[in-house]
């Protein structure tokens, strides 16, 4: 009987044991947490923003090419021929649209005139004759034959100066 009574006794003696321990660490858990304070740090104040206003809207655009044409005409000052196009003259419906972008498509004669029919991606269909001005580079159309047209067109090379390049634009086969 001595041996049943040591054998229930003894886990309830262990385990009141063990609890008082478990209150023992959780009261000083509780206790750390009051006497501990968090140490954070003060945050710097932050820095005043200044908006930028941008106050050169009148001056030319950092980003147009005629800024680094004329940079480029300073830096290395050319013969230029004397070729320059005319920037005050109006320009013509064609001039928006790139050479590779039209086509000659056919030619009319009105009288001793002749005209050639350009076609454009899109803008249609136009006639044209010596003297007219087409592409985005002051091409001038110089002549006009039955099967192409030259043109005289005015760039700018990499010294900055303007020289003359020609160019032809021949009769496109019509697609079957």
């Amino acid at each position: 009987m001595k041996k049943l009574l040591s054998v229930i006794l003894m886990p309830l003696a262990l385990a009141a044991c063990s609890d008082s321990s478990v209150q023992e660490v959780q009261q000083w858990m509780d206790k750390t947490k009051l006497e501990t304070r968090p140490a954070i740090p003060k945050l710097k104040e932050p820095k005043d923003f200044i908006p930028f206003t941008y106050d050169k809207k009148t001056e030319i655009d950092p980003f147009n090419p005629i800024k680094l044409m004329s940079a480029l005409a300073k830096m290395h000052p050319g013969n230029g021929h004397g070729i320059q196009p005319d920037m005050e003259r109006r320009r013509e419906a064609l001039e928006s649209v790139t050479l590779d972008s039209l086509r000659m498509v056919g030619t009319i004669t009105k009288g001793a005139l002749h005209y050639a029919l350009l076609q454009s991606e899109t803008k249609g269909v136009y006639q044209v004759k010596a003297g007219n001005y087409i592409g985005q580079n002051f091409g001038l159309v110089t002549k006009v034959s039955d099967d192409s047209i030259e043109v005289k067109e005015i760039v700018l090379d990499s010294g900055g100066d303007w020289i003359e390049r020609l160019t032809k634009l021949e009769l496109q086969e019509a697609k079957k």
